[in-house]
This record gives structure tokens, C-alpha cells and sequence, in this order.
């Protein structure tokens, strides 16, 4: 095949570098395209697209014109990561990870950070995602944030940068695992004569880590993934994973409070249930402690976890550490409680509460990118170099009105893959979102899940904004070499 065509831009390309020859990383997968024409590869997308049709792959859109299912948009060319990069990554996110998990501990307890004037007060206490339920537990074995999405991006200069930390319950994990099976049954010649890391032992990994924090004195935990149901975006992870890791799947109907415990209701009875994946917010859990209106949790589920009765993973709480104010201060949290530099950077942040960077970020909202810090999915972005003078003017004022809840970072340019488009290959951008769990001790997936962003020059690679995936191949160090 022809990379001729192929236009690098100015972003990092993941498989070429600057003067147009691959990283040593890439060479054995561009060695094995070269072999193929463009009729071939296409020929192995559609045959991707039709498994994962016929395996039900899909995720949910709401509001989508062609109704609730979608089919996982894939790309089957793959995104490449050096073992040399690879060990930088996972050595950071282990870091980050047990730095905000000490963090979210700290906040629900004794604030030392606070009083130590690490990160102020008043930003905490006025954090969306702080719950005054959580205050003062301690859940088992000491671990708030079992589950961890982390999404890196790489900008210019090749350095991979923490973008979002996701605690409360991050999605993606199932179309990791899924996007190397279809690669499997589609293309397997492409795996031939290179070492890829395997990603499928990850639902083992995630029953051990939740069996691990049961609740004390549990020798033979039960397991239940709590699901708000089939409308939720997710759902199809939901399924995948309890019936992966040979667990019930539930709903908060199916679940009761019963002398103490959590119960399951089943045919023969009930079933007492220790630890619950819980794939619902915070603010669903239980109408007793938290929305009154929430159809989905469990009443009391609250009083029994406080107890030590059940393990909920994540615990309520933690998102906490996603507000992306909070994010600004990581680097700090990570010198705090674990007394070392930060491995993997932030990406430079103003945070509009201050109000010296607030003025900054308003005299410069055509150069920023602002975020509301507590939004998801890429929605409510303000990308200052695409904005009219209007946009601007706009943004400002919500950003006067509540300065507590935006967020500046400079523009990055996110690195390029050659993905498949149309009758030929084209650099889209994307971001890698690993998966860290944290039980006896933290493991990090290799590789994890590549978002990528379809449309021409799009930085948003959210799959309900058009974006879709890639499989991610953390090779070995003989197989990639040194360097970039």
C-alpha cells in the first residue's frame, strides 16, 4: 500500500515521524501494510464492521435519529505504543492513582491538605462532586477508586499529558477488549511475527481487584454489577462485563435491604450481595441520601455501606477528583502524599476561581480552551482559536456569572493516526484513555482504549460526537525499539 498520499499536518504522528519514515514503534506494522493494497484493507474494515454488528457491539446515543443502538464505530488500523512508552505511562498513572486516592481519603476525613494550604477550602467545599454522606468513612481495605479511565493526550512534542482524570464510573473498557477480538477474527495476519501485550485477562483482574475489597471478615465475597438499565449509554459494557467476570447482573429493583445487608432477590430467595460495581452515579444510589426521585438505587443502600457491609466500587464520593478544578492541583497532591515529581504532566491550567487567572482567561478566550468543570462527554467546550467574537463575548459573561465552574487550558494539537476514510488512509486525531485498577495492588491495562476523532481536523473523539476507536498494541521491547 501507498502511504504517498498520506498528509502528516502539524500534529505528532503516531506512525511517521516528521520526515515521513516510520518510528522504529511503527515499522513492523508499516512493513505489513506496504504488503497490502487499499481494496484489501477495506475489504477487512467491512468484514469488521459486519462482526461487530453480528457480536452486538453498540453503545447508545440519546436523542439519535436512527434510534437508541448504535454499532461501535471502529477503525482497524491500529495505534502503536513503544514497551519504553508504555512503562513512562504506567508508572505514572500508578502514581496519580495512589496520590488521588489518598486524596479522596483526606478530603472525607481530616483535610490536612486543606490546612496545609495545598489546595484551598473553598474549592473543595464547593465542588459538585463533594458528598457530605461520604464524610468520615473509611471504606475497605482503605480504596475509594477501584476503577480509574484516565485520558492522556500527546501533543506536539510527543510528551503524553494527563488531559482528565475519570473516578466516578468509567466507560470503555468492554470495547478494548472487543475491538482486539474483532481484530482477531478480521485481520488476524496483521498480529503475525509481532509481540502484542494481550489485554483479555482484564475481567479476571477486575473480579479480583472487587473481591479483594470486600468488606472485612468476607472470605467468599458475591459479586453484583449494579446497571441503571438497558436505556443507559453504556449498557452493553454493563452486560458484557458481569457476564465476562461470571457475575449477576442488576438493577436496583433487584436489590433489598434485609436485616442489615444487601440482598438480591433470585427464584430461591434472596441472596446477600458484598461488594456492588456500581455503573450509577452517585446522585442515583440511594433516594434516602441522595436524589429522592432516583428510580434506580437502593433505599438504605447508604446505612449499609457506612456499616462495612457492603463494598461499593467505586465508593460514592470520588468524584471528588474528577472535578477539573481539582485536576489543576494534582501536581501538587502527588508531591503532598507521596513526596516525588509528577510522572506524567497536566496539561497547563488556569483555574477561573482565582481570580488573577481568571482575568488572564478572559483577556485570551480567543487563544484558550475553556471547560466547565464538571461536564463530560465533551460538551460545553469553549475552543477559543475556532470561536467567533460573539462566542467570546458569550463565554465570558458564564464565565463572570460563575467563575467556579470553568476551567482554561491551551489548545492542544492531539497526535495522528492513519485511519481509513473513504477510499483512502487520512491523519485523524486521537487520545488514548487507559484503565487502572486498584486492589492489592494497581494494574494498569496495557494500552487501553484509542478514541478517534472521524471527522476531518475534530478534536472531539467522543463516540456520541462522532468519534469512534481503534485497538491500541503495546509492543514489546524487542519488537519496537528505543525512542519515539
Amino acid at each position: 500500500m501507498d502511504f504517498a498520499g498520506y498528509s502528516l499536518g502539524t500534529a505528532y504522528d503516531e506512525m511517521f515521524a516528521e520526515t515521513g519514515t516510520p518510528w522504529p514503534r511503527a515499522e513492523p506494522l508499516f512493513n505489513r501494510l506496504q504488503s497490502l493494497s487499499l481494496s484489501e484493507l477495506q475489504r477487512h474494515q467491512k468484514a469488521a464492521d459486519v462482526t461487530l454488528w453480528n457480536m452486538g457491539i453498540t453503545f447508545n446515543v440519546y436523542g439519535h435519529e436512527a434510534g437508541l443502538e448504535k454499532v461501535w464505530p471502529f477503525d482497524i488500523l491500529p495505534r502503536i505504543v513503544s514497551a519504553t512508552e508504555w512503562t513512562k505511562i504506567e508508572r505514572g498513572l500508578q502514581q496519580r492513582i495512589r496520590a488521588l486516592n489518598l486524596f479522596v481519603d483526606d478530603i472525607y476525613n481530616d483535610r490536612k491538605i486543606c490546612r496545609d494550604h495545598v489546595v484551598p477550602e473553598e474549592l473543595v467545599g464547593t465542588a459538585k462532586t463533594l458528598r457530605a454522606a461520604c464524610q468520615g468513612l473509611r471504606p475497605p481495605q482503605g480504596v475509594w477508586c477501584h476503577v480509574t479511565g484516565t485520558d492522556l493526550v500527546r501533543d506536539r512534542d510527543g510528551e503524553f499529558y494527563v488531559l482528565e482524570d475519570n473516578l466516578r464510573c468509567p466507560s470503555g473498557v468492554s470495547y478494548v477488549l472487543e475491538n482486539r477480538e474483532v481484530m482477531k477474527r478480521t485481520f488476524p495476519q496483521m498480529f503475525n511475527g509481532l509481540t502484542v501485550t494481550p489485554v483479555e485477562s482484564y475481567p479476571e483482574r477486575l473480579l479480583e481487584t472487587l473481591q479483594h475489597c470486600a468488606p472485612a471478615g468476607v472470605t467468599a465475597p458475591t459479586v453484583a454489577l449494579l446497571t441503571p438499565g438497558i436505556y443507559n449509554s453504556a449498557y452493553f459494557e454493563h452486560s458484557f462485563l458481569a457476564q465476562q467476570m461470571g457475575v449477576e447482573l442488576v438493577e436496583g429493583r433487584d436489590l433489598v435491604i434485609a436485616e442489615g445487608y444487601v440482598h438480591m432477590r433470585t427464584t430461591r430467595g434472596l441472596r446477600r450481595i458484598d461488594v456492588l460495581y456500581r455503573r450509577i452515579d452517585d446522585d442515583f444510589l440511594d433516594p434516602d441520601c441522595f436524589r429522592v426521585d432516583s428510580m434506580l438505587g437502593v433505599p438504605g443502600l447508604m446505612d449499609v455501606y457506612r456499616q462495612g457491609r457492603v463494598t461499593l466500587a467505586n465508593a460514592p464520593g470520588t468524584g471528588i477528583a474528577d472535578d477539573k478544578a481539582v485536576y489543576a492541583y494534582v501536581p501538587q497532591i502527588i508531591k503532598y502524599y507521596l513526596n516525588e515529581e509528577p510522572i506524567l504532566p497536566n496539561v497547563p491550567t488556569f483555574v477561573c476561581d482565582d481570580p488573577v487567572q481568571c482575568q488572564h482567561v478572559l483577556a485570551n478566550l480567543d487563544k484558550l480552551v475553556v471547560k466547565p468543570t464538571n461536564e463530560s462527554g465533551g460538551y460545553g467546550i469553549h475552543m477559543g482559536p475556532q470561536a467567533s467574537k460573539d462566542e467570546c463575548t458569550q463565554y465570558a459573561a458564564l464565565i463572570r456569572a460563575n467563575p467556579r465552574n470553568y476551567i482554561a487550558q491551551p489548545m492542544l494539537t492531539l497526535s495522528t493516526v492513519p485511519t481509513i476514510v473513504d477510499e483512502q488512509l487520512e491523519a485523524r486525531h486521537v487520545d488514548l484513555r487507559p484503565f487502572v485498577l486498584f486492589g492489592k495492588d494497581i494494574y494498569v491495562l496495557p494500552g487501553g482504549l484509542t478514541r478517534v476523532a472521524l471527522r476531518k481536523g475534530s478534536m472531539i473523539v467522543n463516540s456520541s460526537q462522532g468519534g469512534g476507536s481503534k485497538d491500541t498494541w503495546v509492543l514489546t521491547e524487542s519488537m519496537t525499539g528505543e525512542g519515539h
